[in-house]
């Protein structure tokens, strides 16, 4: 394959804003009601362990971790081609796994071929930020325009009992020095790409009895460092914290107050899938994109 310098175009020295419409970055009323986005599941791996993480393949769960299948970089650009013909509508090319899609190599390959192919589309990344600071000229140059880090606590010790685990610089690390690494990345990394033009979302997973009451103080903290928009997705149920009741109505108009105070938060996420296709709430053409045949791949689980 060409090197990403050679299929990308040429990249400024910061990045350009995004193009059009995004529905994950714009407000119900600022031009995104008809803002579609395509999902590329081209990302096997993973670098950090969730408890509340239950990555799988199949067609019947509507959630983050879930698509019905791996895509190669040839594979994720033919798909793309035949998404816009069939919804003129969409405007974002996004990466969002199913595993992070800065463990490897394939979402900056993907990114590539979609900037040099299709230059108007936004190219939108999801990370837990763990490799965001190293890779971040790498994104800019195939031209992502906005990022999304998902950060659920800025205390190691409320990290730690959210991720228990991560795999850096080729090593299995653990516990509270584990949580350091992963927060001074994800903090390093939204302040380097907010200083390039970046436009930067952070993810946080509301999950009670852990950062409930730590909401205020993520959203004071990425807001310092340079995020613009703060979403609090109520946690699924599922993995370690299947026993864990959700999120209630009040516990999120409580954490979503708190934020408030701080970053414009975010509300009428749709907590897509990985190879969620269409306009979020009115069209989903994913069925017609890939079929309706099953095709499960393996995981690599970090």
């Amino acid at each position: 394959m060409p090197s990403l310098a050679v299929l990308a175009s040429s990249s400024s020295s910061s990045a350009a804003r995004p193009s059009g419409a995004h529905p994950c970055f714009g407000s119900a009323g600022a031009g995104t009601a008809r803002a579609g986005r395509l999902h590329l599941p081209v990302s096997p791996s993973c670098n950090i362990a969730c408890e509340f993480c239950a990555r799988d393949f199949n067609r019947r769960d509507h959630r983050p971790g879930v698509s019905r299948r791996l895509l190669t970089p040839s594979e994720a650009l033919a798909v793309t081609e035949r998404a816009l013909r069939i919804c003129p509508d969409i405007g974002v090319a996004g990466i969002a796994g199913p595993g992070d899609p800065l463990a490897t190599d394939h979402a900056l390959e993907t990114f590539a071929l979609i900037h040099a192919a299709f230059p108007h589309l936004t190219n939108c990344l999801s990370t837990n930020g763990l490799r965001l600071p190293e890779r971040l000229e790498s994104l800019i140059e195939v031209g992502v325009q906005t990022i999304t880090v998902t950060v659920n606590a800025v205390d190691p010790d409320i990290q730690a009992r959210i991720s228990p685990r991560i795999v850096w610089r080729g090593r299995r690390v653990e516990g509270r020095t584990a949580a350091e690494i992963l927060i001074a990345s994800q903090m390093e990394g939204i302040r380097r790409a907010a200083d390039r033009g970046i436009a930067l979302k952070v993810n946080a997973v509301l999950i009670p009895g852990l950062n409930d009451a730590h909401m205020g103080t993520i959203a004071e903290a990425v807001a310092s460092a340079g995020a613009s928009l703060f979403n609090i997705i109520p946690l699924i149920p599922q993995h370690a914290l299947a026993g864990t009741l959700p999120p209630s109505a009040a516990q999120i108009a409580k954490a979503r107050f708190q934020a408030g105070a701080f970053i414009r938060v975010f509300s009428h996420c749709q907590r897509c899938r990985a190879d969620a296709a269409g306009i979020p709430g009115i069209s989903d053409i994913a069925d017609r994109l890939y079929g309706r045949r099953f095709e499960a791949e393996t995981f690599s689980h970090g």
